[in-house]
């Protein structure tokens, strides 16, 4: 049985320069050619070649060569499309309006983000009380020529004497540190290296962060990340003093943050072994006698999140027995979950984020992947919490919702597919919104609308779907879809703007959004229906719905094209070599493409919850199953492929779409082109500068509309 599984994984390493003649004489383009080795692994007794092994090594020479070259060819094809230079252009036209986030107070200054238009990254302005002037405060755009310097986070000091922040150079996980005095805005001597997957968090005079142990220089960008490590930096002292606070020697593959509760009362680490599962400990700060964590809710089995604290007691969101979540109060004093009050109890509704300012407690909900929130004035235990309901502009999503204990104005943008984030004022008195501020964009959200839509998936599972489109569509079966997922790690896509899909629908096309398993759109259980041996449910869902959007007459299978990031570039993967007549274009982006070996390379080890690992015999037989780069094979004839990935992405190495892509050119059969187009001095994608991102959506959307015989039709 296991030889007829793993059959079409020896098949195409035999045949692959087979195929790769094939695939040129196809599609007329001349791919570089991709030196194989020998390079062979036993998993559990069965062995699987993997003639791209060396496209691992990304400081290799010939690794380079390679990248330039299939660079080469992808600019070349590019460049021939007659209107990807009017895609730039105008893109450049949508993508130049002001686009302002949430002001949040610190001290006696509002602070918020702001991008004039075409600024590569967003500046942090602030100014005195509501109404006093904005002053640049840290602009980011001054840190490089190229843009590629990014503020990923900011904290501030209980006193707001001073202001930590972290840096993000190239798109890399890897972080600095700085500090700036507030009254001078001069930087302090005090800066911190090698920090990873940390937040800032102040106590006294000084700051909690989580690092790992400085990497091999040759090796930072790819080797596994072990020993993840919380310490405290006191200002003024260089970082080789700091304090070690928390370090798990037995466990080198788990992940450790700390956090301190708005009043400073408590310190709470949270511990991890993956992206599902945490632990929760903590340390009364009150306490001089207590010198180490206490357990306070035993890992990894469910999902808690300190809201805040109550007093002495910890306010807990939490998927214990509750797979839709509830939110209780803990008496560290008496952790044991008996002992549990319940302050807001499970719902029908998944409860997907809670937080706490002015003094009340606000909750937002998924119904049916869209957002809805309330309000609970008494949250302490000592009285009814009843809902209140904070009303929103429509179907969309909330974000930078946030503020202090003593805030009696607060703030949030609220968005769709076809609303750019908009900024409401919230009065914590009256319990009343009201619009703050509206972007003046370069076009006319009201000639667009979405629709939502129910499907039946393959097991019968009912699955929606947002259909995002300029008004007057009709569904005659000819109309180019955009088809994206995601579907994975407990996420769910809630309906969210961006001007580079509004593009495609100001150019005629449908931008499908679907709320795959695998995501939190209906709680955990909705997650575990998409995870580990049943990760294929996920698949299945995006397959049925290209099914779907043809049998409702929207579309056909030429005029499809599939879209996914990361996980979603592993659905993209997946649903290609399993269906390629369904789909025309497929366009995964910084994907996990090779499943039996992801789990080698930086933080890959944490997604073993998530998707399972090869080391494991029985997960391995189910991983080969779908793995996209073990499932393609000669003389196929896949989609149009534009593989994208990014070579500073340290969460997702570039291997996996370097080796994804050399085997694809060498299986396709068909006439459609197999392109990859690698970023430089970018990453994973958080950061990455406007110049960078409107050139690759340009990329994007002119070989997805001329591989969907779409033409550009000027505005």
């Amino acid at each position: 049985m296991l030889k007829m599984v793993y059959r079409p994984i020896l098949i195409l390493c035999m045949s692959i320069l087979t195929g790769s003649a094939m695939a040129q004489q196809a599609s007329g383009i001349e791919y570089p050619v991709t030196r194989q080795t020998d390079s062979t692994d036993d998993y559990h007794g069965v062995q699987v070649r993997d003639p791209y092994r060396w496209l691992e090594d990304d400081h290799s020479a010939a690794t380079a060569a390679w990248v330039q070259e299939q660079n080469a060819v992808t600019r070349s094809y590019l460049s021939k499309i007659p209107f990807r230079e009017d895609i730039e252009k105008r893109l450049s036209v949508l993508w130049n309006y002001p686009k302002t986030g949430a002001p949040f107070r610190e001290g006696d200054y509002y602070y918020f983000y702001k991008n004039d238009g075409l600024q590569n990254q967003a500046v942090l302005y602030r100014q005195k009380g509501l109404e006093g002037e904005p002053e640049v405060f840290l602009d980011p755009n001054r840190l490089s020529a190229s843009g590629t310097t990014a503020l990923s986070s900011i904290s501030f000091s209980k006193d707001h004497k001073y202001a930590a922040y972290l840096l993000a150079i190239a798109g890399s996980d890897w972080q600095q540190a700085f500090v700036m005095d507030l009254a001078t805005r001069s930087l302090l001597p005090d800066k911190l290296n090698w920090i990873k997957f940390s937040g800032l968090s102040w106590r006294g005079n000084g700051f909690y962060y989580s690092r790992y142990d400085a990497p091999d220089e040759t090796k930072k960008l790819s080797k596994k990340n072990e020993f993840h490590k919380v310490y405290y930096h006191r200002l003024g002292t260089p970082q080789e003093q700091d304090e070690l606070v928390y370090v798990d020697r037995e466990h080198p593959l788990r992940n450790a943050h700390v956090g301190v509760t708005e009043d400073e009362r408590f310190l709470v680490l949270s511990t991890s072994e993956g992206t599902s599962g945490r632990e929760i400990r903590y340390r009364d700060l009150q306490d001089a006698g207590q010198q180490d964590f206490k357990l306070l809710i035993k890992g990894f089995e469910y999902e808690p999140d300190v809201i805040d604290n109550v007093g002495g007691r910890l306010l807990v969101r939490t998927n214990h027995g509750a797979p839709n979540y509830k939110i209780v109060l803990i008496d560290p004093a008496q952790p044991e979950q008996a002992h549990w009050q319940t302050i807001v109890p499970e719902k029908p509704e998944v409860l997907i984020n809670a937080v706490t300012a002015g003094g009340k407690l606000f909750v937002t909900y998924l119904q049916d992947a869209s957002e809805r929130m309330y309000r609970y004035d008494h949250f302490d235990g000592t009285g009814e919490a009843v809902a209140q309901a904070v009303e929103l502009p429509g179907i969309g999503s909330v974000s930078d919702f946030r503020g202090r204990r003593d805030d009696r104005v607060l703030f949030y943008s609220f968005t769709s597919f076809t609303t750019p984030g908009t900024i409401y004022k919230y009065d914590v008195a009256t319990g009343r919104s009201s619009l703050y501020s509206r972007p003046a964009v370069q076009f006319n959200p009201d000639d667009y609308e979405t629709r939502q839509v129910f499907f039946n998936s393959k097991d019968g599972t009912r699955v929606p779907m947002f259909l995002s489109y300029k008004k007057g569509m009709q569904p005659d079966g000819n109309n180019p879809v955009l088809l994206y997922g995601y579907g994975g790690f407990n996420i769910p896509l809630t309906p969210s703007f961006n001007v580079s899909n509004l593009f495609f629908m100001e150019q005629g096309g449908i931008y499908a959004v679907v709320n795959l398993r695998g995501g939190s759109e209906y709680g955990e259980a909705w997650h575990k229906a998409g995870m580990l041996d049943k990760k294929q449910n996920v698949f299945d869902d995006f397959i049925s719905a290209a099914e779907y959007l043809v049998q409702e007459k929207y579309t056909q299978p030429s005029r499809i094209a599939i879209r996914g990031g990361s996980n979603g570039g592993l659905l993209v993967g997946a649903c290609m070599t399993q269906r390629p007549e369904l789909f025309k274009v497929a366009l995964p982006a910084v994907g996990v493409m090779d499943m039996l070996r992801y789990q080698q390379f930086t933080i890959g080890w944490a997604w073993a919850v998530e998707y399972g690992s090869s080391d494991n015999p029985e997960q391995f037989r189910y991983l080969i199953k779908y793995s996209p780069l073990h499932n393609l094979r000669p003389g196929t004839a896949y989609p149009a492929t534009l593989v994208t990935t990014a070579d500073h992405d340290d969460r997702v190495v570039p291997a996996h779409s370097f080796k994804f892509a050399a085997t694809l050119q060498a299986c396709q059969a068909g006439p459609n082109p197999v392109l990859i187009r690698i970023e430089t001095q970018a990453g994973h994608g958080a950061g990455k500068p406007t110049s960078k991102q409107i050139e690759e959506a340009a990329d994007v959307w002119a070989f997805t509309m001329y591989n969907l015989g779409m033409t550009f039709a000027e505005k």
